[in-house]
């Protein structure tokens, strides 16, 4: 019984997270920063379309998918999707997960992203969907690129995980 209470109390907390910082609304989440950090990057945008996949990593052929694609649904909601090959912070595998708040550098728009995928272009790859949150005046899209500044922030994902970990236990 006391699980099931730990499990109920933990899962109106995620609930309440959740509706507070649904998915990648601009300035939304991310938690506390201190993490590297680059200025005047080239942002672009891609097609990931997370909704119409099912929220799937693998559907979409996400570089990450091979660590996170079985990661819980809320997880891979909670953040909008990005690629990463910025000029500072980790790569390849070590990048997957984590997450960057974005900044519009001629607006000041804010959006938490999560790295699900790998890219090429010396920046990042957004989520349209987040490209268009951040594109504030419609300048980005009109040059096909966003100039952005982001840093590595906690992506909050303790009460994720922990809920994780009590359904592995009662399904023991």
């Amino acid at each position: 019984m006391e699980r099931l209470t730990i499990w109920l109390v933990l899962s109106i907390c995620l609930f309440a997270g959740a509706i507070a910082q649904h998915n990648c609304k601009p300035g939304g989440g991310g938690g506390g920063g201190g993490g590297e950090s680059a200025s005047n990057v080239r942002a672009t945008y891609h097609f990931y379309n997370p909704e119409q996949n099912g929220w799937d990593l693998s559907a979409v052929s996400a570089y990450c998918s091979t660590w996170d694609a079985n990661k819980p649904l809320a997880w891979r909601k909670k953040y909008c999707w990005t690629a990463f090959c910025g000029p500072a912070g980790p790569r390849g595998q070590a990048a997957c997960s984590k997450c960057l708040r974005v900044t519009n550098s001629g607006t000041g728009a804010q959006a938490t992203v999560r790295i699900v995928d790998q890219c090429s272009n010396g920046g990042l790859d957004l989520d349209a969907s987040v490209f268009q949150k951040l594109d504030t005046d419609g300048r980005g899209y009109a040059q096909g690129r966003l100039t952005v500044n982001y840093q590595f922030v906690n992506c909050g994902d303790a009460v994720l995980e922990a809920i994780s970990d009590l359904n592995d236990l009662e399904i023991r």
